[in-house]
């Protein structure tokens, strides 16, 4: 069975379209499959609470609470260094929190979903999957 990361943007996005296209395919995987980083949580949560909107950080803990959190550990942080040193010798940066979660991912043995494939594209041996179409 495979496990899978929900990045920000698929997070977003099963927030804005409650019942898509991605609510179907963690239906479809089974939500035990589906996880998201603590990474990931943070973001949704400052861009809630940067809203200013109460119902907007109410809908954000209440998918947060459906989910499981992965927590960071040391395999992680070693997967980030090596990541990361990949690559800046390939000149293929990417974002710093989106470098957490291909760590992440890449430790966890998890694929990554997400809207920004390109960016995770970079990381050798990441799998990588897009459910906005499902």
């Amino acid at each position: 069975m495979a496990l899978y990361l929900l990045d920000t943007h698929t997070l977003s996005r099963l927030m804005r379209e409650p019942g898509g296209a991605i609510d179907r395919r963690i239906a479809a995987v089974g939500a035990a499959s589906v996880a998201t980083s603590p990474v990931v949580a943070g973001e949704l949560r400052f861009g809630a609470h940067r809203s200013g909107h109460a119902a907007l950080i109410a809908r954000v803990d209440q998918l947060l609470a459906r989910l499981t959190v992965v927590p960071i550990d040391d395999a992680v942080a070693r997967s980030y260094a090596g990541v990361r040193r990949a690559l800046e010798r390939a000149g293929t940066p990417i974002g710093p929190n989106d470098l957490w979660i291909a760590a992440q991912a890449l430790a966890d043995q998890r694929v990554v979903v997400t809207g920004n494939v390109r960016e995770f594209q970079r990381v050798v041996g990441l799998d990588v999957e897009d459910w906005r179409e499902a």
